[in-house]
């Protein structure tokens, strides 16, 4: 290995302490349309993308009724990304984790279309749709949080639109 430190191509999976992860994954399935790999006894399951390769990508373990919910602004994980294909695939999204009644903002990052939302112990997600690299432009080297215009978007970067006019 070179100093150039470890080669990480994409994160593979997650593992998320909840309450009860009988009840976790019915929302991971629902909203996700993730699919149960293996249940070990209600106290863990494991779930994958039924569009992705990996054996599973999420991992949920049961920590009981009782256990608290993690505090706001406290040491630990933030918040988990899960990458959408299209950005029609970002906003149907938001139309599920509105029906879900999980989805808890949207924000504009120039390389990136993010919905963010919480599963049902408060555990916080991402959904985002990665830009073409092409049309990074000005916010390659760019840290940007505004309004995301989803409908804008959409039109932009949707089906049959050409996100960079005038290029070629």
């Amino acid at each position: 290995m070179s100093g150039a430190g470890i080669p990480v191509a994409r994160l593979n999976h997650a593992v998320l302490f909840v309450r009860d992860a009988r009840r976790s994954a019915d929302f991971y399935s629902r909203v996700f349309g993730f699919e149960v790999v293996d249940e070990l006894g209600g106290q863990a399951v494991f779930m994958r993308s039924p569009i992705g390769d990996n054996h599973h990508d999420l991992g949920l373990f049961s920590v009981g009724d009782a256990a608290p919910r993690p505090a706001r602004g406290s040491v630990g994980l933030y918040h988990l990304a899960w990458e959408v294909p299209t950005i029609e695939d970002l906003a149907g999204a938001a139309e599920t984790l509105r029906q879900a009644g999980a989805l808890g903002g949207a924000s504009d990052h120039g390389v990136s279309k993010s919905l963010y939302g919480a599963d049902p112990d408060g555990n916080e997600f991402e959904i985002m749709w990665r830009v073409p690299r092409e049309a990074w432009g000005e916010y390659e080297h760019q840290a940007v949080i505004k309004p995301l215009d989803l409908e804008a978007e959409v039109s932009r970067f949707g089906a049959g639109s050409d996100p960079m006019p005038g290029a070629g």
